[in-house]
């Protein structure tokens, strides 16, 4: 079963890793940070090593993205990435796993306090 997780942050201050931008993050001690970039480096080289970790890239700074939206019969681009959020997405990684209970316990590995993780299922009509 594929999945994507979509990492959503506040685009201010902009940065990757998203975690390290997130008050919540920053307010932990420095061990527990580095206790939580651990375990998520050893998810990610579980996933790598299973060969369940499919792909994943971070995103540019949401500044230089541009939205397209259908207007008066033509395309009409204006700067990005929503006109009224507070979050963007920040990047993502694919996975293809053997159940949902599998892709959740991944995604758990994901998130930590003050960030928002989606786990959403790869369409295969």
């Amino acid at each position: 079963m594929k999945y994507v997780i979509l990492i959503h942050s506040n685009p201010q201050p902009w940065g990757h890793p998203t975690g390290d931008y997130v008050p919540e993050q920053q307010s932990r001690s420095q061990a527990e940070r580095e206790a939580g970039n651990a375990a998520f480096e050893a998810m990610l080289t579980e996933l790598s090593e299973s060969g369940e970790l499919q792909g994943g890239q971070a995103l540019g700074d949401p500044a230089t993205a541009r939205l397209y939206r259908w207007e008066g019969g033509r395309s009409v681009a204006t700067d990005g990435p929503y006109a009224e959020a507070k979050e963007h997405l920040a990047g993502f990684f694919l996975i293809d796993v053997a159940s949902q209970e599998r892709a959740e316990e991944v995604v758990a590995a994901f998130s930590g306090p003050g960030e928002t993780i989606e786990l959403r299922p790869i369409w295969e009509g």
